[in-house]
């Protein structure tokens, strides 16, 4: 799993996630967004551990490759 995907700022992740049909909820330490019934809690961060990275790729429902596609 190490090496799927980028490390990258709270910032480009909340684009991305924007991309993929999120939306801000609420900011304070964390931003939280939310997609239908998916809720995501991004740390305000730069930049984000791998692993944290990951686990908010896989709350979202989307792929690696579908997220490093949004980021590019």
């Amino acid at each position: 799993m190490a090496g799927k995907v980028q490390i990258i700022g709270h910032r480009r992740l909340i684009r991305a996630l924007r991309k993929a049909g999120f939306h801000v909820v609420r900011e304070g330490k964390h931003t939280i967004m939310r997609k239908n019934e998916v809720f995501l809690a991004i740390p305000r961060h730069n930049p984000l551990k791998r692993y944290t990275i990951e686990g908010i790729i896989k709350d979202s429902g989307l792929t690696f490759e579908e997220f490093n596609r949004l980021i590019s």
